[in-house]
């Protein structure tokens, strides 16, 4: 089922937490920050919005390093009702697609739930003092693999916060499967 996340709340501070990354040790999320700020986005491996748009969103990840942006990628699905979202599915997903920023696990969702993600793909644009500035869209794409010529929503906005430190006021959200939460949690 198609979920979509809120308007962005402009100024929430981010919230730090130690997860561990497919590359074999723990990461933690704000310590990817670049000088000029950090997007988080939550993601995983089996829905068709974050497959249509992952080498977008890695090309994006990579152009962002030279506006002073870093990026981490955080998986929160329930993996025991989705095998796919496993944590070694994690890892080919990540060799697969040419990651080259952390893909971390949320086993226990806290992560997810302390910053209210919703669907996956979920961007969270945050400037270099921490806080949001953008929860948008990462284009105009969807579910859509192969449109050219997209505006670059995610990449406009986080080029616009390393620059002024605020994010457009104009923002389109995300679309995406819902996270698949835990019955327990």
């Amino acid at each position: 089922m198609a979920a979509i996340p809120p308007v962005c709340d402009f100024g929430w501070r981010a919230i730090d937490a130690v997860l561990p990354g497919v590359d074999g040790t723990s990461h933690s999320i704000l310590s990817h920050a670049g000088p000029n700020g950090l997007v988080v986005a939550f993601i995983c491996n089996h829905c068709p919005y974050v497959k249509a748009v992952i080498s977008r969103m890695v090309r994006d990840a990579n152009d962002l390093k030279a506006e002073g942006i870093g990026f981490v990628a955080i998986n929160s699905n329930d993996s025991d009702a989705y095998p796919d979202d496993s944590f070694d599915n994690m890892k080919l997903f990540a060799r697969t697609n040419g990651f080259t920023f952390p893909y971390l696990h949320d086993e226990h969702q806290t992560v997810a739930r302390a910053y209210g993600a919703v669907c996956t793909p979920d961007f969270f644009g945050l400037n270099s003092e921490l806080t949001l500035q953008y929860r948008g869209r990462l284009d105009a794409s969807r579910r859509d693999a192969e449109l050219l010529g997209l505006r670059r929503d995610l990449f406009e906005a986080m080029k616009q916060v390393a620059r002024t430190g605020d994010g457009p006021l104009d923002q389109i959200a995300s679309i995406g499967c819902s996270i698949k939460w835990k019955d327990a949690a």
